[in-house]
């Protein structure tokens, strides 16, 4: 069932209502692991050979008091004196026995990092993947910033802890176990005293737990902040300087640092304060294991009647430290856990966000064809071959926060016609030309294109037959020559030249330092506005596209090279269908047809003369302006 004409269909999806959005924040500790693993399976492979490491790595560890207790007890108390070659034998055996559980710990760490280092590589890429799944509106709905965070630094964080953190539980729980045993078996009573000064620890760890968990989400999402402050004024640096506004920018970034500052001392102060509640119950276990372990031994308790037993109580003090050891320890990892599960909750956010514009080769449907069309459930198709027709079948389109921006708009557009889409601003000439090359989806109705429903395509076909040049002409940190071969990456430097020359553009090539391999910087930003939007058209025009979208792609070159342009495009644009939304008064006399929007809907059609003879028509009225603001350019007077 269709939505009701102007309403979001996507509002209905309960992943994408701040309810769904606040759950997936605040999902328990446990679950969210879950889910981190399940959506990184590199990490249990091999896992059953690197526990069996870390079993023998942390066996090793008992050697070290059972040479003490040996040592002391066996070999320097013995009744009948010292006896030299038995602590020589058992320092041997301790030694030869931490070797082989070092070298079990190298492999274990080895391991893990691997795993770790492979299953977080193909974890960033599939959250980069989807970010770049998610259409215009989603990914407009969170700062920049905040999304590369969740490709770096969430899962930077994710990676630290499940290196140092993951080696460090796995070690620190079998010598727990086996320390607590190990006590058990040379003092029961001894070992009930450690164990009765750390049950109030769990309480603890649990009230900071959880004030922790909040703390370091708040962190990440005012990392997340900082880079979009910080990203923007860098970006946008010519601005500032143009504007004056150094002053506010630089407040602005003061504030986010601020705010990062605040809440990074705020999670701080809690991971102290647990860290230091472990610390004083490590301190307080120790000292009772002497007050009560000296006259329990006196007393014999500690061995059988006349049997040494300070090797023994020495012993038991080295297992306390191993005992103590991931107590403490376990403050550490408690914290680092945290910022690993508010990096985990922030990346499965993204990961769950669905993807509204979702290329069906990649994301199959699992119900009926999306919107209609031909292609069998959970299929992709290929745009029909030929001139491409395009038809607009009741559609509509609102933003999530506003009024629709397209009204039923019913428009069948010929193959290898020429279109001009008019209007003044905000009439939804822009919206119409982005659901035509599918970066939005209607919130009703049906695009299609040589019959074909646009969600059936596959984003390999639809990206190769359409093309889309846009006002803003982005260009990569590359050389021109690169940037026009993201068109067809087979070109080579002789054919971008030719594309120069069909364009009619050759001596501007020839004017650049190093021709076609000069490179254009970071966002185009070594040429010119112009400049960055002839690029943009070459690119286009080596694409071989069958339909061709232009958001008026002259709108920043000079009058002399929008005149060359005109006369390439109508050699571009011949045999293909090619649409232009018209800000100038050329584009729209030169389409065979003109399509008029007004407040979202369309209101004329028809030719340039056909639509001058109705005086009162909205297009008689920007054919004026357009008029007017051109006799004002030559004659300012």
């Amino acid at each position: 069932m269709s939505a009701a004409p102007g309403t979001d269909r996507a509002a209905e999806d309960p992943r994408r209502t701040g309810a769904g959005i606040e759950a997936r924040r605040t999902a328990g500790a446990w679950q969210t692991l879950r889910r981190g693993l399940a959506l990184a399976p590199q990490l249990r492979r091999g896992l059953t050979l690197t526990l069996l490491l870390a079993a023998v790595a942390t066996a090793g560890k008992l050697v070290v008091p059972i040479a003490v207790q040996q040592t002391i007890d066996v070999g320097l108390l013995d009744p009948d004196g010292p006896r030299l070659g038995f602590v020589v034998a058992a320092t041997s055996a301790a030694a030869l026995t931490l070797a082989v559980t070092s070298s079990a710990q190298y492999a274990m760490i080895s391991r893990l990092v691997r795993a770790t280092e492979t299953a977080l590589a193909a974890l960033r890429v599939k959250a980069f993947r989807h970010i770049h799944d998610l259409s215009v509106l989603s990914q407009a709905a969170e700062q920049r910033g905040s999304l590369v965070s969740r490709v770096t630094s969430d899962i930077d964080q994710i990676s630290r802890f499940m290196q140092w953190g993951g080696v460090i539980m796995l070690v620190s729980l079998g010598q727990l176990v086996l320390a607590t045993v190990a006590m058990l078996v040379y003092s029961p009573l001894l070992a009930l005293v450690v164990l009765a000064c750390f049950a109030p620890l769990a309480l603890v760890l649990r009230w900071f737990q959880r004030r922790l968990s909040a703390a370091y989400d708040r962190v990440r999402r005012k990392v997340g902040a900082l880079l979009s402050a910080i990203a923007e004024s860098v970006v946008g640096a010519s601005v500032v300087r143009a504007y004056g506004i150094g002053d506010r920018t630089t407040q602005r970034i003061d504030r986010a640092v601020e705010e990062e500052f605040d809440a990074t001392y705020r999670a701080g102060r809690f991971a102290a304060g647990m860290f230091a509640s472990g610390e004083a119950i490590a301190g307080v276990a120790t000292g009772l294991v002497i007050v009560v372990g000296v006259p329990l031994g006196l007393a014999g308790g500690l061995a059988p009647e006349g049997e040494p037993w300070v090797g023994r109580l020495a012993a038991f003090t080295f297992l306390v430290n191993l005992f103590v050891q991931p107590m403490q320890v376990a403050t550490e990892v408690l914290d680092q856990a945290q910022k690993a599960i508010s990096g985990w909750r922030r990346v499965i956010a993204v990961l769950d966000t669905p993807p509204d514009v979702a290329d069906p080769e990649r994301h199959p449907v699992t119900g009926d064809a999306s919107g209609g069309g031909d292609a069998p459930s959970g299929t992709a198709v290929s745009v029909p071959p030929g001139p491409i027709a395009v038809r607009f079948d009741h559609v509509w389109f609102r933003y999530p926060t506003g009024p629709p921006v397209l009204r039923d708009v019913d428009l069948s557009i010929a193959a290898q016609s020429r279109v001009a889409i008019v209007g003044e601003t905000g009439s939804g000439k822009t919206t119409f030309v982005k659901l035509l090359t599918r970066l939005m989806d209607p919130t009703d109705g049906e695009v299609r294109v040589n019959g074909v429903a646009l969600p059936d395509v596959g984003f390999s076909s639809l990206r190769r037959r359409l093309v889309m040049v846009p006002q803003d002409g982005f260009l990569f940190d590359a050389s021109i020559a690169d940037n026009v071969r993201y068109g067809r990456p087979s070109a080579t430097d002789e054919d971008v030249e030719v594309a120069f020359t069909e364009l009619g553009l050759a001596d501007w090539l020839e004017r650049q330092s190093d021709g076609p391999a000069t490179p254009v910087g970071e966002r185009g930003e070594a040429l010119s506005t112009g400049e960055r939007q002839l690029v943009a058209l070459a690119r286009a025009y080596v694409a071989d596209p069958d339909l061709l979208v232009l958001d008026e792609a002259t709108s920043a070159v000079d009058p002399g090279t929008e005149v060359r342009i005109q006369r390439a495009l109508e050699s571009v644009t011949r045999g293909r269908t090619a649409l232009s939304i018209a800000h100038r008064l050329s584009t729209a006399e030169a389409a065979d047809e003109i399509v008029v929007f007004d407040a979202g809907r369309i209101v004329q059609r028809g030719s340039h003369d056909a639509l001058l003879e109705d005086p009162d028509g909205v297009y008689a009225g920007l054919h004026a302006s357009w008029v007017a603001g051109t006799r004002a350019a030559v004659d300012p007077r």
